[in-house]
C-alpha cells in the first residue's frame, strides 16, 4: 500500500482544499477527506489507472449525504456588517463573502460542478466523470447554478457595483 501513502502524500492538501470549497468549513473538510481517504483505501486495489476520478467522486457523494443530513436553519447575529467603502481592500473580502454564500445557497450537485470546474479548473468531461453521470447533465448543473447566482441579489448588488 505504498502507492496509496504516496497518494496521500501528493494529493493531501489538494483534496483538503476541494473539500473546503465544498464545506466551507476547514474542519469539516478534513473530516469529509479523511472519510473519502478512508473509503478509497478499502477500494485501492480495484482503482485502475488514475485514482483522482474515484477519490474526488467520493468527496462529492460523501458531502452530498452528509449535506442532506445537516439542518441548515438561519443563524441570526445581533448586527449586520457595513458594507466596504469603495476602493476599500475590505471590499473584495465582502465580494467574496457574498459569492460564497451564494454559492452555498447551491444545490449540493449544482454547488460540486461549479467548485470542480471553476475552482479545481476541471473540463466538463472531467467533472462528468468525477461525478459519475454524463456531461449532459454537468451542463445542465452548471447552466442552473448559474442562472441561480446570476438572479441572487446580493451577487446582483455586487456585479452592479463593480460596473
Amino acid at each position: 500500500m505504498t502507492e496509496f501513502a504516496e497518494y496521500v502524500a501528493q494529493r493531501h492538501e489538494r483534496l483538503r482544499r476541494t473539500a473546503y470549497l465544498l464545506t466551507r468549513d476547514w474542519a469539516i473538510a478534513e473530516d469529509l477527506v479523511q472519510t473519502a481517504l478512508a473509503k478509497a483505501w478499502v477500494a485501492w486495489r480495484r482503482i485502475d489507472g488514475d485514482p483522482d476520478p474515484y477519490v474526488y467522486r467520493i468527496i462529492a457523494n460523501t458531502h452530498a449525504s452528509w449535506w442532506r443530513r445537516r439542518w441548515r436553519g438561519e443563524v441570526p447575529t445581533e448586527v449586520l456588517p457595513d458594507r466596504a467603502v469603495a476602493g476599500d481592500f475590505t471590499s473584495d473580502v465582502g465580494d467574496r463573502d457574498v459569492l460564497w454564500t451564494a454559492i452555498s445557497e447551491l444545490s449540493g450537485r449544482q454547488r460540486a460542478v461549479v467548485v470542480l470546474h471553476y475552482f479545481e479548473e476541471m473540463t466538463l468531461a472531467q467533472v462528468a466523470d468525477v461525478l459519475g453521470c454524463s456531461v449532459g447533465a454537468v451542463k445542465s448543473q452548471l447552466g442552473r447554478a448559474l442562472a441561480r447566482l446570476r438572479v441572487d441579489q446580493g451577487v446582483r448588488t455586487m456585479t452592479e457595483a463593480k460596473r
